[in-house]
């Protein structure tokens, strides 16, 4: 008996502790992008590599998809480590010269595009030579790749007359930052034609959905002898093929003819996808359409890459706004059915299939049993990759909704380029859209256009025309003949138009600077229709990088300054206020910004240009200040003080 006693409490207690664990398991840490972010760190702190696999130490295109997340991140989080650990994967590749180590032209593979987005990057950010000469490799390559008949990439040499969806992403999001980076406007005429070459040749007509790869030839064992195409619709190479529609909008022109047709195989592609996603799970199968067959899984790749698709289609106005609630549905999918975490908290994604493809030795001949009979991997960068994709999408929708209703409500932000136009060795610069350097505005520009609106060049003197078309108009730091020699100055009839304009409803935003830089006397008799005066002097001058003399961590309850915790203003002009001004910030008793409604309109005043690259995040300011926390505050604020138009 007592032995039997002995057994029960035994038995209890096993009972409990496997309870206990279990119970444990299920709890998963909160999984967000700083989260998957970090634990790719703590896993990969010095290179993109697969432990013990040789051949992942050369140029490829999965460090292109992860340092694309590293990318987002930084432009979400404008924290520099990102950037930094962007800088040191390419660097142990890319020497001086700009030559890529363990990068074979004469391949023409198309996969080793991918990592060239980053070199782009790097370019824009750093104007090192070497990047750029690495990224016309490139380019070369793309211009002399083999193709079919009508211009089709092949996927590479040794895939000859073959087209795959996964070159899409590799070739085309490159392609596309590079034309638009460097004014080749005839380019996407062509980038255009890849995505509607596959689409049109690997597309069933049946399902929507898209074939892994065609052969014009038809001379593959894969090939349907009638079509070309191979024989199933493999997830990944749809997602590749989703991920790089989205990605490649970024850069595609607005007022492209072909652009809607890009939208619109987005939107039929992924109504054709919803039709194939598991009811319970919210994922998809390895092969998409052939759920009920025995071997098939639930793979993590193909419905991350779906699920960054749909998220970072509604956020970027080309998806109709159910398919948010779907991605969020599908990445909780994912940490729920594919996520694990060990002891130590680190995550694991698993369920990714480590890679698949067509022909080669030994030959794949793209059946339903070679899919799913694929090695998987654990934490493979295919999958890994688009979870943090995911997540970044899907807190911008949450950013988004948490401060204004309609995220997708348009406006219009004109920069002045007529009253501040210098010139440096013959080419526009200083605090312009398009200058990618300390001095300009594009990382502001790329901010505005991520909340809903679009940006203008204001290259005139602003008219009562003109600025109808504007919400917002930024003035900035008008030029003085040291600058210019035969500068702009903002006359009555400007002045009398920007006037009659904010009564009417428009946001002016005036950025000043110091005495040494700015012209005071002519912006002076328009701000102070405003009740502005800008004093024309110089406080927080700042020696060195000491940046803590330019520091301001005090702020009045006002939306802009909402969880910002320190901004950073140096040199800049001081401002005396009368009505219906008043001053939104001080510091030792000294306005920094001041603000006026005017009739229907609002003025911001502040005495720096502020929002500029070399201040705008944290590429040269320490970790802790905020200004683009500060910058998107601002910019939500003053779009919710739109006047529709």
């Amino acid at each position: 008996m007592k032995r039997f006693c002995y057994l029960l409490v035994l038995l209890i207690f096993v009972n409990l502790i496997l309870f206990s664990q279990q119970k444990t398991q299920s709890i998963k840490p909160e999984i967000n992008a700083a989260k998957l972010v970090e634990n790719f760190i703590a896993l990969h702190p010095d290179s993109i590599t697969y432990s013990g696999e040789k051949k992942s130490s050369k140029w490829n295109y999965e460090q292109g998809l992860i340092l694309e997340a590293f990318y987002q991140m930084w432009e979400m989080t404008h924290q520099q480590k990102y950037f930094e650990y962007i800088k040191k994967n390419l660097d142990h590749y890319v020497d001086d010269f700009g030559n890529i180590k363990t990068y074979k032209y004469s391949d023409f593979n198309i996969d080793n595009i991918a990592p060239g987005r980053q070199l782009l990057t790097l370019y824009t950010v750093t104007h090192e030579e070497k990047y750029l000469n690495a990224a016309k490799l490139l380019r070369k390559q793309l211009q002399n790749q083999p193709r079919t008949s009508e211009g089709g990439f092949w996927h590479k040499k040794i895939y000859p007359n073959q087209m795959w969806l996964d070159g899409l992403y590799m070739g085309e999001p490159f392609y596309a930052k590079y034309a638009s980076l460097f004014d080749e406007k005839e380019s996407f005429d062509d980038i255009f034609n890849q995505f509607s070459f596959i689409e049109h040749h690997t597309r069933d007509t049946s399902s929507g959905l898209l074939f892994h790869a065609w052969n014009e030839k038809k001379d593959q064992k894969w090939a349907d002898t009638l079509t070309g195409t191979s024989p199933n619709f493999w997830g990944r190479g749809i997602g590749w093929y989703c991920m790089a529609l989205v990605d490649v909008l970024d850069y595609f022109p607005t007022d492209h003819p072909k652009r809607n047709e890009l939208i619109s195989i987005l939107k039929n592609l992924s109504a054709s996808l919803m039709k194939y996603r598991d009811s319970k799970t919210k994922l998809w199968y390895q092969v998409v359409d052939k759920g009920n067959r025995e071997g098939n899984y639930f793979e993590a790749s193909g419905s991350l890459m779906f699920t960054y698709a749909f998220a970072k289609g509604v956020n970027k106005g080309y998806l109709d706004k159910k398919y948010l609630e779907f991605a969020k549905e599908s990445f909780n999918g994912a940490v729920e059915n594919l996520v694990t975490f060990d002891e130590k908290g680190m995550l694991y994604l698993n369920n990714v299939c480590a890679g698949a493809g067509l022909g080669g030795k030994p030959y794949r001949d793209g059946s339903y049993e070679y899919y799913i009979n694929e090695k998987i991997r654990i934490n493979d960068y295919k999958g890994y990759g688009p979870f943090i994709l995911s997540a970044i999408e899907l807190e911008k929708s949450v950013a988004n909704d948490s401060i204004c209703k309609d995220e997708r409500q348009k406006f219009t932000v004109g920069l002045d380029y007529f009253f501040n136009n210098e010139h440096k060795n013959g080419k526009r610069f200083h605090y312009t859209w398009e200058d990618t350097t300390n001095s300009g505005f594009s990382e502001l520009g790329k901010m505005i256009c991520d909340i809903g609106g679009s940006i203008l060049k204001v290259e005139n003197s602003p008219t009562s025309q003109i600025l109808k078309k504007l919400s917002i108009y930024i003035i900035v730091d008008p030029d003085i003949p040291n600058e210019n020699p035969n500068p702009n100055y903002i006359d009555k009839e400007a002045r009398n138009a920007i006037v009659s304009w904010v009564k009417s409803g428009g946001i002016l935003l005036v950025l000043a600077n110091d005495s040494l830089n700015c012209e005071f006397d002519n912006l002076n008799l328009l701000t102070e229709k405003f009740g502005i005066h800008f004093n024309g002097d110089s406080r927080n001058r700042v020696v060195g990088k000491n940046f803590s003399m330019g520091k301001i961590e005090s702020f009045p309850k006002h939306p802009i300054f909402n969880d910002v915790k320190s901004i950073y203003l140096k040199e800049i002009s001081t401002i005396k206020v009368s009505a219906p001004a008043n001053c939104l910030l001080k510091q030792n008793e000294n306005c920094s910004i001041a603000i006026s409604e005017y009739g229907k309109g609002v003025v911001l005043a502040v005495g720096d240009p502020w929002f500029y690259n070399e201040y705008y995040d944290n590429r040269k300011l320490p970790v802790g200040y905020e200004n683009y926390k500060a910058a998107g505050n601002l910019f939500f604020w003053l779009k919710s003080k739109c006047v529709n138009k």
